[in-house]
């Protein structure tokens, strides 16, 4: 649905409509007893499952639409729902639901010498907003664990899911309400066009954080133009530093793994350090590996001059967030080396070293300014479910307030709830 057909002020009534319902359907949410909310939860799975003939029915539509305006065949895989998929969006529901409530944890207690009990507790952040450029099924794992967290949540997906988006916030908000959630729990924004985001990132009187989901673009621009806090995740620059000092079987295995099992992902290795120590051991099984895969290599002088089939690698490179079987490497001298082009270059996303020397990999994992650091690990791990989390909502590159892969918990924050008997201070 475009708003070609609709003036501004229409959008932005009914935008305003939505978050004033958001915000009350926020507040009923803050105080619904965690079981209240497994059951509903657990409801809207069984209600999408239910649906699946009205979600085929739209999902069937935006099909439609992408051939017609020439998606790619990776493209429209994406976009399409079969059996197997919406009972991985219901199953991740009923995950979500059975994970512990993140509301009402006392945090910490303090005992003032006067007799003030001070105590810290997980609240819900209140309504958030997602812009999202993805598949159908981030509307529903983006929703349930917002809900879990006790949040509202208003969605904007992208054009090319449309009617699959909105069937499935219009199931998951009435089947809400049937078990017991306040209306407007879940909504989504009825426009793609971007004068309707525009307002959405400027009320900030009824959101109190926005998540974009998608390209470096359209986080840039939401950055921009938001008056709303934002966790962001622009890009994954991920390294992994081969130590002087490592098993090179194991380096090469998950160097393998990190590269090469889905290089369209963030958490996918883009540039390799290796000491220089090591490369003339190295570089022989590395390179076996990477042939395997078709990686195309690119390095600076010093790695062309021992790979000569190496393409040249400029500035950019080592900035390059490749999503491709596309490497960049570099010769280090050292542990040291590597921390200071990780934080120079890196994204704070996911970076690792490779070593049995712990003296390096404490100092490594201390230094590395990044929100997942590892040692002998591959990146593929930053994840919310390898983390333990069920579903993740995204992953941040920020420092406030969530880092890394963000579940339920991330999505609180909290207030002091403060017990006293009649003081007043002096």
């Amino acid at each position: 649905m475009t708003a070609r057909n609709v003036t501004m002020e229409q959008i932005q009534s009914t935008l305003t409509a939505m978050g004033e319902k958001a915000v009350s359907a926020a507040r009923a949410l803050a105080v619904m007893p965690p079981q209240a909310k497994v059951c509903c939860l657990n409801y809207m799975a069984d209600e999408i499952e239910a649906a699946r003939n009205d979600i085929f029915a739209a999902n069937e539509k935006d099909m439609a639409n992408g051939r017609k305006n020439g998606l790619s065949a990776a493209m429209l895989d994406r976009l399409q729902l079969d059996d197997k998929r919406l009972k991985g969006m219901a199953d991740g529901l009923r995950q979500v639901a059975a994970q512990e409530d993140p509301v009402g944890k006392v945090l910490s207690s303090i005992y003032r010498p006067n007799g003030l009990r001070i105590d810290k507790v997980s609240v819900p952040i209140g309504v958030i907003g997602i812009i999202y450029e993805s598949r159908p099924n981030v509307t529903v794992d983006a929703a349930g664990i917002c809900l879990k967290a006790g949040n509202a949540v208003i969605l904007r997906g992208g054009s090319e899911a449309f009617h699959s988006n909105q069937t499935l916030a219009q199931i998951m908000n009435r089947a809400g309400v049937v078990c017991g959630m306040p209306d407007g729990a879940v909504q989504l924004v009825p426009w793609t066009d971007r004068q309707a985001v525009q307002f959405l990132l400027k009320m900030d009187q009824y959101l109190d954080l926005i998540i974009p989901r998608g390209g470096e673009g359209l986080i840039r621009a939401v950055v921009e133009q938001s008056t709303i806090p934002v966790i962001k995740h622009y890009k994954g620059v991920c390294h992994l530093f081969v130590d002087r000092d490592c098993d090179i079987d194991m380096a090469v295995k998950i160097i393998e793994n990190a590269k090469c099992q889905r290089p369209g992902v963030c958490n996918a290795l883009e540039t390799l350090l290796i000491d220089r120590q090591i490369a003339p051991e190295f570089l022989p099984p590395f390179l076996k590996a990477m042939k395997k895969h078709h990686v195309e290599l690119r390095g600076g002088m010093e790695f062309q001059k021992l790979v000569p089939t190496a393409l040249p690698a400029t500035e950019a490179d080592y900035f390059a967030e490749y999503l491709d079987y596309i490497l960049a490497v570099k010769i280090v001298d050292g542990v040291k080396e590597a921390v200071e082009h990780i934080n120079h270059y890196g994204s704070r996303h996911s970076d690792g070293i490779l070593t049995n020397r712990q003296e390096n990999a404490d100092y490594f994992l201390a230094m590395v300014d990044s929100a997942t650091v590892y040692h002998n690990a591959s990146t593929r791990f930053t994840d919310g479910g390898e983390f333990g989390m069920g579903a993740e909502i995204g992953i941040s590159t920020d420092k406030l307030h969530a880092r890394g892969p963000m579940g339920v918990n991330e999505l609180t924050s909290y207030k002091y709830l403060v017990r006293g008997d009649g003081q007043i201070r002096e």
